[in-house]
């Protein structure tokens, strides 16, 4: 796990949309113009809830009051390192949302997903969302921007 990072990433849902964040603000960012769900880096002893309690708050002024672990996606490119992510759902939340620093905030309808600019694998885990996977683990590996491999539970799905 030697350069590895632990992520969370959220889709918080309201009248069957989820919020998107259009990652157009930040210089550097390998997100640079994709939409993505909210969510960030572990800071050091945080658990997985309390990253992405945190970076939800951060990234959209919302508290969430209802969420759900849906998956672990393992990240492996040639051009950064392995990440692993800890991907949500959110259904309840309190508050007003805010400006992000990051980009563009958006309620996106669940049908228009396909039409944003979003990564391959992505697509993947948005897709399993929507079909109602309990829980999943999911391996995504990239060379460059191009999706290589996709392993769902153990079997190779590309």
């Amino acid at each position: 796990m030697q350069g590895a990072s632990l992520t969370t990433l959220c889709y918080i849902e309201k009248d069957d949309s989820y919020l998107m964040l259009h990652r157009v603000k930040k210089e550097n960012d390998y997100n640079k113009d994709k939409w993505i769900g909210v969510g960030g880096h572990f800071e050091p002893d945080e658990t997985p809830e309390e990253c992405l309690l945190r970076e939800v708050k951060e990234e959209t002024g919302l508290t969430l009051t209802s969420w759900k672990f849906r998956g672990l996606i393992t990240f492996l490119s040639d051009c950064w390192h392995a990440e692993y992510m800890c991907l949500y759902t959110a259904d309840g939340f309190e508050g007003e949302i805010t400006e992000c620093d990051e980009g563009t905030l958006e309620w996106v309808e669940k049908k228009c997903l396909g039409d944003l600019k979003l990564w391959e694998g992505d697509k993947i885990f948005l897709r399993l969302l929507a079909e109602g996977h309990e829980f999943f683990s999911l391996k995504l590996r990239y060379e460059g921007d191009e999706l290589v491999e996709a392993v769902l539970d153990g079997k190779n799905i590309l």
